[in-house]
């Protein structure tokens, strides 16, 4: 996950490939349920961390100066009617895969999918990509990008130029957890 940005533009052939990779992922009966909001424009921009943001965190964060050049921000958003509406068509109808009897939102999973591929995409076009959550002031956030009720976004994705490619990110004291204690072959 890359947390500085160059401000350089993402040319809009790369974006559409990451976009394009996204709408790859697989869905519950094929709905796909995702939609994506891409902000490229830099006043845009700056909206988006007016309204998801407070003053004092734009202020007193370090890693904001970095992650506000990010040219893109990608809105993944998810919607529960698409999945309600496959799955009432008569090829759907009657299967025991309605919706309400599912154990997770698979509109969420699905979305989560596509955002995986938008990831993992940049990466392979050598850009630098980041997903976060959106802190604040989702609904102002959604009225005034103009996206229709149902839609719920999953989070935010900020792509473009790392300020310093090839950086590794600093080491933490945590480590990756090993194989053998997150893999269980036949039981626990």
């Amino acid at each position: 996950m890359t947390r500085s940005f160059s401000d350089a533009p993402v040319p809009k052939k790369l974006l559409g490939e990451v976009l394009e990779y996204a709408t790859g992922a697989p869905s519950a009966g094929f709905s796909q349920g995702w939609a994506f909001v891409v902000l490229d424009d830099q006043k845009e921009i700056e909206l988006f961390w007016e309204i998801t943001s407070s003053a004092t965190w734009r202020k007193e964060t370090v890693r904001y100066v970095g992650l506000s050049k990010a040219p893109v921000i990608v809105l993944p958003l998810a919607s529960r009617e698409a999945y309600l509406k496959r799955y009432a068509e008569p090829d759907k109808r009657f299967s025991s895969e309605h919706p309400s009897s599912w154990n997770v939102p698979y509109w969420i999973v699905d979305t989560s999918f596509a955002t995986m591929l938008m990831l993992l995409k940049a990466a392979e076009l050598s850009l630098g990509a980041l997903f976060f959550r959106i802190h604040k002031n989702t609904e102002k956030l959604l009225k005034h990008l103009g996206v229709p009720s149902g839609y719920e976004p999953i989070g935010a994705v900020a792509l473009g130029w790392p300020a310093q490619p090839g950086q590794k990110p600093p080491l933490r004291a945590e480590k990756k957890r090993p194989l053998d204690e997150v893999v269980h072959f036949g039981s626990w």
